[in-house]
């Protein structure tokens, strides 16, 4: 079997191509092999794996089983169709902490990708980049055609969240599933919480035919929008194609950005857990600090990235987490791990002892801000060179601060922009907050003669 493959698939917390070209079965098979090889002199008996509702995924996940079991004494436990958090659930609280995910997240129908956990720690950057090197030493070795062993693990998984929330009263929802892989378990479980739930777009559907399972985008929240705007539901929830992210939109038709969930979340645990740290991601809006502080914890800003947070948790032991993507990951009831369904679960539980649901979050404090805002490069690669020539030429001058962890935020006296390149895709991301709209413009400015100075051929999109 040829060993090439692609290193730039190979991103910061997971393995994501185009399927058939970048992302073959051949190259999925070679990960197999080389994570079987990492598991055994690690001495793991175990290793789950699963897959979203992509149209690739049966095949691409039998080439991984195929791969994985070139190592005979390595149990291979397939779940079959499965959000990533029941991957996470599954490796972490029935077996080693070994498992690896088929899904392509949120990006286009044409990708799929792995995400992977060993000993119960995601991997991420030279973790990643190591699998490359040991596909590169492989011996040639043909696949096998040897399925894992398939395991029901919803029931369980079910059981873990329904025996953890109690809703004071019944809530009407609405849920956009984006025909992601939520859809074939997010209805069940809010219904056997104690919900009536008014479903949109739960058929699995691995080419996206409604709108594209993005939930960060407002423009895939407009027919959850327009739902709740006509009809009586309490809120609407929405989740991404794998069902890690959770976003919230009122029965007003407003969007609650992920932050603003934060600190609803954050005065919550932090009631329960004093003085503890919560992480939140360079994204996130310059008032989340002030108001965990304010409710007895310890702010800790941090990289964009599941895998960077999870590390990031473990090391502050931090009880709640959360980026502005939707990612929120609880350690507080839960197991640490990012589950779009359960945080909304949580959300309900929090918001079923009010009778003014609507009131309270919108009432969560909020500066003018924009959606993230993406400019799409076309060339893997070229938007973290950029980043560098960038932090290089440190522009931005009338900024009181620059924090270069993750691209660079700019924080000025009246608000903050921010620029960094996904780890997914070759795009760069952009955020901005400030007090008004005046102070935005002239933040947005800044940056758009900052993208000019080093590169004229970028085009700034906002």
């Amino acid at each position: 079997m040829n060993r090439e493959i692609p290193r730039e698939i190979f991103k910061a917390y997971d393995i994501r191509g185009i399927v058939d070209h970048s992302l073959t079965e051949e190259g999925v098979f070679l990960v197999g092999k080389a994570l079987s090889d990492i598991l055994l002199r690690q001495s793991q008996k175990n290793v789950f794996i699963g897959r979203d509702g992509r149209t690739s995924g049966k095949r691409l996940s039998k080439a991984l089983v195929q791969g994985l079991k070139t190592c005979a004494e390595l149990d291979v436990i397939d779940i079959g169709q499965a959000t990533t958090p029941m991957l996470y659930y599954a490796s972490t609280q029935h077996g080693e902490g070994n498992g690896v995910m088929v899904t392509g997240s949120h990006n286009p129908p044409e990708y799929n990708g792995l995400k992977i956990l060993i000993t119960g720690s995601a991997l991420s950057g030279d973790e990643i980049q190591n699998i490359y090197f040991q596909i590169r030493k492989l011996d040639k070795i043909q696949p096998q055609k040897i399925d894992g062993r398939y395991v029901n693990i919803y029931n369980m998984y079910r059981k873990a969240i329904t025996s953890r929330i109690c809703l004071e009263r019944k809530l009407k929802i609405a849920i956009d599933c984006g025909n992601g892989i939520a859809g074939k378990f997010a209805p069940d479980i809010f219904s056997a919480i104690g919900c009536e739930v008014e479903k949109l777009y739960c058929e699995v559907d691995g080419s996206f035919p409604n709108h594209h399972p993005d939930p960060s985008q407002p423009k895939n929240l407009r027919d959850l929008r327009n739902h709740l705007l006509k009809g009586d539901a309490d809120i609407g929830l929405a989740f991404d194609g794998d069902g890690d992210r959770l976003a919230v939109v009122t029965n007003t038709g407003q969007i609650i950005n992920p932050d603003r969930l934060l600190m609803l979340f954050a005065s919550d645990v932090l009631s329960r857990n004093p003085n503890s740290a919560i992480i939140f991601d360079v994204k996130c809006s310059s008032l989340v600090a002030p108001w965990i502080k304010h409710h007895g914890g310890i702010p800790e800003m941090y990289n964009t990235g599941h895998s960077l947070i999870k590390k990031k948790m473990l090391e502050t032991n931090a009880v709640l987490a959360g980026e502005m993507s939707g990612h929120i990951f609880f350690k507080d009831r839960w197991f640490g791990f990012d589950d779009g369904i359960y945080a909304g679960a949580r959300l309900l539980e929090l918001l079923s002892k009010t009778n003014s649901i609507t009131t309270i979050l919108e009432k969560l404090p909020e500066a003018v801000n924009t959606p993230e805002i993406h400019i799409d490069l076309k060339v893997e690669g070229k938007n973290h060179n950029f980043i560098k020539n960038l932090q290089k030429s440190m522009p931005f001058k009338n900024a009181r601060k620059l924090i270069t962890i993750d691209g660079i935020r700019a924080e000025y006296e009246n608000g903050f922009g921010l620029i960094r390149a996904s780890n997914t895709t070759p795009v760069l991301v952009l955020r901005f907050e400030a007090k008004d709209s005046a102070s935005i413009e002239i933040i947005k400015e800044e940056f758009r003669a900052a993208i000019r100075n080093i590169d004229p051929g970028i085009k700034p999109t906002f």
